[in-house]
């Protein structure tokens, strides 16, 4: 059975493009072959500023957005952060998601394909990287940046990926499923 593979649409202002590299993504890893990608928008789970009142590490939430947004990265065996870089940071909405959870992010590989001006998202997947690393997510180096990302958008809307982008995407999934696999045992 292929790992399941969560791509996160990390951005949750209105119209981003983050959606249409993901449903891309997904395309991709399912013809990859690896994963059973899955779409997560965070713009689904409508989560407030952190507002659980126990700690995270307990796993004793009691918000009914807490508990479906826990399910949702549990479920998961490896990630896809498809990001943007705000001030030469991440998003705002995704590094509340991660703080809201502990255990269900542990064990697991993270890649990311990011997206902005001249950095491609770059300084934003570094700044992701050292949150998701005190949570014992792996974060592999390969990713696939996008700089200057309107150049990949059809008038239309639409994702033209280069032969670069679609290699850096395949050794992406190819480095997401070896640390799956390598890291199955430590998830129990």
């Amino acid at each position: 059975m292929p790992h399941q593979l969560n791509i996160i649409i990390a951005s949750t202002r209105p119209g981003r493009v983050g959606p249409v590299f993901a449903r891309w993504l997904a395309d991709f890893a399912r013809e990859h072959g690896k994963f059973e990608p899955v779409l997560v928008d965070l713009a689904d789970f409508k989560l407030p500023i952190f507002d659980e009142p126990k700690h995270p590490r307990l796993g004793e939430y009691e918000n009914a957005h807490t508990k479906a947004w826990s399910a949702s990265v549990d479920a998961g065996d490896a990630f896809v952060f498809v990001t943007p870089e705000y001030n030469y940071f991440a998003p705002p909405a995704l590094v509340n998601a991660i703080s809201y959870l502990s255990r269900e992010w542990q064990y697991k590989p993270a890649g990311f394909l990011s997206y902005g001006g001249i950095s491609g998202g770059l300084r934003a997947v570094q700044t992701e990287k050292q949150i998701l690393s005190t949570l014992k997510v792996v974060s592999i180096p390969e990713g696939v940046p996008l700089p200057n990302f309107p150049q990949f958008l059809t008038e239309d809307g639409a994702f033209t990926p280069t032969d670069i982008v679609n290699t850096g995407a395949r050794a992406m999934l190819d480095e997401l499923h070896r640390w799956s696999e390598a890291l199955k045992p430590l998830r129990g």
